[in-house]
């Protein structure tokens, strides 16, 4: 059996590139990963509905930091899906027999190894699976404390769930992976892109035009949905930026753990204090949904109403964009 090496992480996709790429001899920090990933980013979807209210996202699309990762660290990838569960799980096996570690996108529901009040539909959830022994499979998946497994059946679900988007039994792995590399030239291109992504996209839904996108929509949510409506449209922010991967806040704070460590790096002083500033904005979005939290359940003893959640937000947005715009001035 394949020995790996599981270390627990905050977010699912930077945790696999961490544990998957380690394994390998490249070591690189979640944060690290992240960042060269150029993971953080916010947007607001009214168009796109998830179960039934509007998508938001506090982190770039599913997979696009394990390809930026791979892209600007010299690593060769190989990815396969499957329109057949028997050649999935067979592909599957025998990359396990010759001592592979295989990641792979599964949902969120289907693994039993989750306590059930956080399986719910989700279908872009990244683990590796490093062995197998009888019906089981072994399991690294970065945001459990240690390794564990799951039966055939249940990774069948979770590797073939229906919905957006179908894993459609995704699975992928290293075929080359450089032993040593120099981190300074994609964290430079990390922050420059993630720069470009918070201030310059012309759509307003993203960047820091989407928070204060969401702000102005929030305000009326109860004159224009009603209570209710306004409840759920309010939770699923909340639940987007609290129960998904590390959420907003955590994305913050993750995000700044990269600068502080690019920062050291680079030798640039100026990236360790956009660090600590963007800490203070991850304090922002905690403090935005605890009130939040108080709206949904109608416990706002303080007269907190969506108003004031507009307000929150339109301050996140100015101290996100200070924190932007000032990393993008900083020469690297």
């Amino acid at each position: 059996m394949t020995q790996f090496s599981h270390t627990q992480t905050a977010h699912c996709e930077s945790g696999v590139i961490s544990n998957l790429f380690g394994h390998y001899g490249l070591h690189i920090s979640e944060p690290m990963a992240f960042g060269i990933g150029a993971g953080i980013f916010f947007g607001h979807l009214p168009f796109v509905k998830v179960n039934g209210v509007p998508g938001t996202t506090y982190r770039i699309w599913p997979g696009a930091i394990f390809s930026r990762a791979c892209k600007r660290l010299g690593v060769e990838m190989e990815s396969r899906k499957f329109s057949s569960v028997d050649k999935a799980m067979k592909a599957l096996d025998q990359l396990l027999e010759e001592g592979v570690p295989v990641g792979m996108q599964s949902s969120v529901y289907y693994l039993p190894y989750f306590p059930e009040s956080y399986r719910f539909h989700f279908n872009a959830h990244n683990l590796v699976i490093y062995g197998k022994e009888g019906d089981d499979y072994l399991v690294s998946d970065p945001i459990m404390d240690t390794v564990t497994r799951i039966d055939t059946e249940n990774l069948i679900r979770a590797r073939f769930a229906k919905g957006f988007p179908a894993p459609k039994g995704k699975m992928y792995y290293p075929v080359n992976v450089p032993q040593e590399v120099d981190f300074r030239e994609p964290v430079k291109a990390g922050i420059a892109q993630a720069c470009h992504y918070m201030l310059k996209i012309p759509i307003p839904m993203f960047g820091v035009k989407g928070i204060r996108f969401l702000a102005n929509r929030m305000k009326d949510y109860p004159a224009k949905l009603g209570d209710r409506r306004a409840a759920l449209y309010l939770g699923n922010v909340i639940r987007m930026q609290e129960e998904i991967g590390t959420g907003g806040a955590g994305f913050r704070f993750m995000y700044a753990a990269f600068l502080q460590e690019a920062g050291t790096l680079l030798n640039r002083q100026e990236l360790k204090d956009i660090g600590r500033e963007l800490t203070s904005v991850g304090d922002g979005w905690r403090n935005f949904a605890f009130a939040a939290g108080r709206v949904c359940k109608a416990r706002a003893a303080d007269n907190m109403s969506y108003g004031e959640l507009s307000k929150m937000l339109l301050q996140i947005a100015d101290e996100e964009e200070k924190v932007f715009r000032r990393l993008s001035t900083v020469k690297l």
